[in-house]
C-alpha cells in the first residue's frame, strides 16, 4: 500500500537532502574551524574537496585491474586523499597564509580567493579539463525505504558523516589539542601566555579542515560519479553558505547548516516545479541556497546558532 505521491517525494528528497547535506556539513566544518581560530574564511577550502575527489579517482583507476573488493580500493583512495589534501592544505596555511596572519583582514581574503584559482588551474593542467567517470566501486542496487531508495553509497555518507562527526566534537572537547583549538580561537594572546603554540594549533586546524575536506570530495565523486577540475567550486561555495547559516565559528551550527541547507535544497528541487508550474526545473536548485544565504545575512546575520565565541574552535 503506498502513500500518495507527494508523500513520497517528501521521504525521497528528505533523504536525498540529508545525503547532500551530510557532504556540505563536512566540508563547512572546514570553514568553521578556521574562521574561528584565525578569523580567515579560506576560499580555497572547495579546492581541497576537488583535489580529493580527482586523488580518489587516480588511486581507484590506477588500482582498477588488481580484481580486489570495491570497498578496499575505496578505502585505499580515501586514505591517499586525505594524506593529500592534509599536506597540501598544510603547505597553503603555512606558504600562502601565514606570512599574512597580522596584515589587513583584506590580504588573506584575496590571498584564498587567489589560491583556490591556482588551485583549479594546477588540477586542469594534471589532469586534463575533461569529466572523468568515477567507477561504481560499492553495490548501487537500492534499498526500498518508507516508499523511497536509498543506495549502498548514500548510507554509507550519512554513517560515515555521523560518526566523523562525532569524532570531531570529541576531539575538540576530549583532547590537549582542542583544548588549545578552544584557547587559540578565545584568546590567541593569552593562549601563547600559557604555553600554547599558535602556529602548530592553527596548522592542526587545516590539516583537520582538509581531511574533512577530502572525505567529503570522495563522498561527492562516488555519489555523482564524476570528477572534474571545477567541481569544488560549488560545494564550497554552498558549504560556506552553510557555515554562516549555521553561525560561522560555531562547529554544531555548521553541522545544522550543511544538513538543513541540503535537505532545503532537495525539497526545493522535488517541489519547483509543481510550485512554479513547471517554468522551472530541478536544476535550478542552486537558487534555494543562495536565497537561505541573503535570507539569513538580512534576517539574522550571526546565523541560526549564532557565532558562539568562546567555543567557536
Amino acid at each position: 500500500m503506498h502513500a500518495s505521491p507527494i508523500v513520497d517525494i517528501f521521504i525521497q528528497q528528505l533523504i536525498n537532502g540529508l545525503v547532500l547535506g551530510s557532504m556540505y556539513a563536512l566540508v563547512a566544518l572546514g570553514y568553521t574551524m578556521v574562521y574561528g581560530i584565525v578569523n580567515l574564511i579560506n576560499f580555497a577550502h572547495g579546492e581541497v574537496l576537488m583535489v580529493g575527489a580527482l586523488v580518489s579517482w587516480t588511486v581507484v583507476t590506477l588500482l582498477g585491474d588488481t580484481g580486489w573488493p570495491g570497498w578496499v580500493l575505496l578505502t585505499l583512495s580515501l586514505l591517499a586523499a586525505m594524506a593529500v589534501c592534509m599536506a597540501l592544505n598544510y603547505a597553503i596555511e603555512k606558504l600562502a597564509y601565514r606570512p599574512l596572519r597580522n596584515a589587513p583582514r583584506l590580504a588573506p581574503l584575496i590571498t584564498a580567493m587567489g589560491m583556490s584559482l591556482l588551485l583549479q588551474t594546477m588540477a586542469m593542467i594534471l589532469w586534463k579539463p575533461d569529466y572523468k567517470p568515477y567507477p561504481i566501486l560499492l553495490n548501487d542496487e537500492p534499498y526500498e525505504f518508507m516508499g523511497a531508495t536509498i543506495n549502498l553509497v548514500q548510507i554509507m555518507i550519512l554513517v560515515v558523516t555521523a560518526l566523523t562527526m562525532a569524532g570531531l566534537l570529541a576531539l575538540i572537547h576530549g583532547t590537549k589539542l582542542g583544548r588549545a583549538m578552544r584557547a587559540t580561537a578565545e584568546n590567541p594572546r593569552v593562549a601563547q601566555l600559557m604555553g600554547v603554540q599558535p602556529d602548530k594549533v592553527i596548522s592542526a586546524t587545516f590539516i583537520i579542515g582538509a581531511a574533512l575536506a577530502a572525505l567529503a570530495g570522495v563522498m561527492w565523486a562516488a555519489n555523482y560519479g564524476s570528477v572534474q577540475h571545477t567541481m569544488g567550486f560549488l560545494p564550497g561555495l554552498k558549504a560556506f553558505t552553510a557555515a554562516v547559516f549555521g553561525g560561522i565559528g560555531n562547529l554544531g551550527g555548521a553541522m545544522v547548516g550543511g544538513l538543513l541547507l541540503g535537505v532545503i535544497e532537495a525539497m526545493g528541487a522535488g517541489y519547483i516545479g509543481e510550485l512554479t508550474g513547471d517554468v522551472l526545473g530541478s536544476h535550478y536548485q542552486d537558487i534555494f541556497a543562495f536565497t537561505v544565504l541573503i535570507l539569513v545575512l538580512t534576517l539574522r546575520p550571526r546565523g541560526l546558532l549564532g557565532e558562539r565565541v568562546a567555543d567557536r574552535a
